[in-house]
């Protein structure tokens, strides 16, 4: 059978009601970084769950097919979000696919422009604030309560119960779930939605034991490490800039509950393993996405984690063309040479 999309692959197990608005995300590989495990994180088993393979280019398709086909089920004519790119294009998309209109409001200037050459395609009328992701979030929360727009941002629980599908799709290709599991930490809803995930797993007998969960906050954005919110959050890794997560608390409570860790990394310390990840493996992830991978990478640096004979899944949660000019940023202009073997075979000598 073909893929039918994670709403209907998963319905019986969401709490989501309405036929699929779907583009046929999720179903996406697991895929082993034994390089980079063997340069950085000797003796163990580490894999990627490569979100960035979604119809949109991350993680956010899986909650936003759920949150968008509830939205049409409960009569939305409109939707709304809030979004430092990601969701903005999903959210996009989405409403496209479903034939209703679509509203983004973005952090002027802040926005890579992969993310935002997406959400303008899908035809969303976005709007940018002078303001953060933050300051945006407060806002559509305020005007969704005054206007038939329908919040999609990850405060709606459907985002969550989409997002927890993920965690399913590790047990049945691992069969069994990780010892680690490592994902970047942004808005807080991603661990969150996994914890709901490998927790559902286990009750139902697919697993018999639950993972540690590290996550990566960059430095200028690490409100969940510092226990205070950040009023003015500054990063490079643009998908993590927000200072106040809105799953703060349940995130906090699926990382300790598990025992495991929130690290702050710097904006070197993710590049660094953003251009590994490529360079190493050939997989080529936005920066924010390293981030989960750089805070296993740190722990283990600083003794704090041991890795050996442990099987790790770190959440890659979008593509590299989402963010080009990262891509590009630093490195020298490439080689021109005339259209001759002799000059090509100067270069190459």
């Amino acid at each position: 059978m073909s893929w039918p999309g994670v709403v209907n692959r998963y319905r019986d197990r969401l709490a989501i009601q309405g036929e699929a608005v779907t583009l046929l995300e999720g179903n996406t590989p697991l895929i082993p970084l034994p390089r980079l495990a063997d340069r950085f994180l000797p003796g163990a088993t580490l894999y990627a769950k490569f979100e960035g393979l979604n119809p949109t280019g991350s993680f956010k398709d899986r909650g936003m097919t759920a949150a968008v086909t509830q939205a049409v089920h409960d009569g939305a004519t409109a939707l709304i979000c809030a979004s430092t790119g990601n969701t903005a294009a999903s959210a996009a998309a989405y409403a496209a696919r479903a034939g209703i209109k679509c509203v983004v409001l973005i952090p002027e200037g802040k926005v890579a422009l992969g993310k935002l050459a997406g959400a303008i395609a899908y035809g969303a009328q976005v709007i940018q604030i002078r303001g953060s992701f933050d300051d945006g979030l407060r806002l559509v929360q305020e005007i969704s309560q005054t206007m038939p727009l329908a919040l999609v941002n990850s405060v709606n629980p459907a985002r969550l119960e989409g997002q927890k599908t993920g965690a399913f799709e590790v047990v049945e290709t691992l069969g069994r779930a990780p010892d680690l599991f490592a994902l970047p930490v942004g808005n807080a809803g991603n661990i969150s939605a996994y914890g709901i995930g490998f927790t559902e797993a286990f009750e139902r007998g697919d697993c018999d034991a639950r993972p540690r969960y590290i996550g990566g906050q960059a430095w200028g954005a690490s409100p969940l490490v510092l226990g205070a919110a950040v009023a003015h959050p500054e990063t490079a890794a643009t998908a993590i800039r927000i200072g106040n997560p809105a799953r703060w608390h349940q995130a906090m409570e699926t990382v300790c509950e598990s025992g495991g860790q929130i690290w702050r990394v710097a904006d070197g310390e993710i590049f660094t393993t953003y251009h590994a990840l490529a360079e190493l493996e050939g997989v080529f992830c936005e920066p924010s996405s390293a981030a989960g991978v750089a805070a296993l990478i740190k722990s283990v640096k600083f003794g704090k984690l041991s890795v050996a004979d442990q099987t790790i899944v770190s959440v890659l949660t979008g593509h590299g063309l989402k963010d080009p000019d990262s891509a590009v940023a630093g490195a020298s202009a490439p080689l021109v040479v005339d259209a001759t073997l002799t000059d090509l075979q100067r270069v190459l000598s």
